[in-house]
């Protein structure tokens, strides 16, 4: 177990640079849901698209900056945890749940509880596997 004694503290800087990645990915993802906006009842397709496609680009991140190239130490923070985290949004993904069920669509809230988890895995793993593949079609033989 860890203690509080334990933790690393945090230079301001990579808290600097999380926050303005995470103002930019949580307004990329309001825009997406005005743009896109879905009735209560709904199966939320935007909020699943947005949390696959973050995933997706999650994996092509980690891949890009842990095995093909070096990258400064505020890439991660930024684009990781700020705008790739700002971007998903999870906590909507229970809200809509939430929503589905209190609409008395309780078949399309568990399809989406499910669903849910298991793309955005699959997302990642795409994302890590197909940056992971154009890298090595790059390369000389």
């Amino acid at each position: 177990m860890s203690h509080r004694s334990d933790l690393r503290p945090v230079p301001l800087t990579t808290l600097g640079v999380i926050s303005l990645g995470g103002a930019a990915g949580a307004l990329a993802r309001h825009g997406l849901g005005v743009a896109f906006p879905q009735p209560p009842a709904a199966f939320p397709w935007t909020t699943l698209g947005v949390n696959a496609a973050g995933c997706l680009l999650i994996g092509v991140l980690m891949v890009t900056i842990t095995e093909l190239r070096d990258a400064p130490g505020w890439v991660r923070p930024l684009l990781g945890v700020g705008v790739l985290g700002g971007f998903t949004t999870f906590s909507t993904y229970v809200v809509d749940t939430g929503r589905l069920l209190l609409s008395g669509a309780t078949p399309a809230a568990l399809a989406y509880l499910v669903a849910t988890p298991v793309v955005a895995l699959a997302a990642v793993w795409a994302g890590g596997a197909l940056t992971r593949a154009a890298a090595g079609a790059g390369r000389p033989r």
